[in-house]
């Protein structure tokens, strides 16, 4: 009777260490670069009917007219087939002198469906373009 030895085990544990020490860290690292630093919108003037792209830096706020934005967070999907873009946004009109209204705005935003939290404005329209 002739005795195999079970070689598959040790195929099995050297094919997970190479996959612990070299490929999983590529896999942390793509999570990683889907939050980014700045955060494109675009902002409808709905009386001259112009739009302009305003390139916000997360945790700076940046007059526009009459409104005061800033974009805390921003990040970008995993998926590349369907990319979604989410932005927390905080908009306050500074023309409103009742100091109880804070923000006119202070949500996430959806670059694939503005409609889920709408900016209402009378004057201006908000949307998000892109995360980088």
């Amino acid at each position: 009777m002739l005795f195999k030895k079970n070689t598959s085990l040790g195929k099995t544990k050297s094919n997970l260490l190479i996959f612990l020490f070299f490929i999983f860290p590529f896999f942390l690292h793509s999570e990683q670069n889907l939050e980014g630093n700045y955060t494109n919108i675009k902002i409808l003037d709905k009386i001259s009917s112009k739009n302009i792209l305003v390139k916000l830096k997360n945790g700076e706020a940046k007059k526009y007219k009459d409104l005061l934005i800033k974009s805390m967070k921003c990040k970008n999907s995993e998926f590349d087939d369907n990319p979604e873009i989410t932005a927390y946004i905080q908009v306050s009109d500074l023309t409103n002198k009742n100091k109880d209204d804070v923000f006119v705005f202070n949500g996430w935003m959806f670059s694939s469906s503005p409609s889920i939290t709408p900016f209402d404005h009378p004057v201006y329209d908000i949307w998000l373009i892109s995360c980088y």
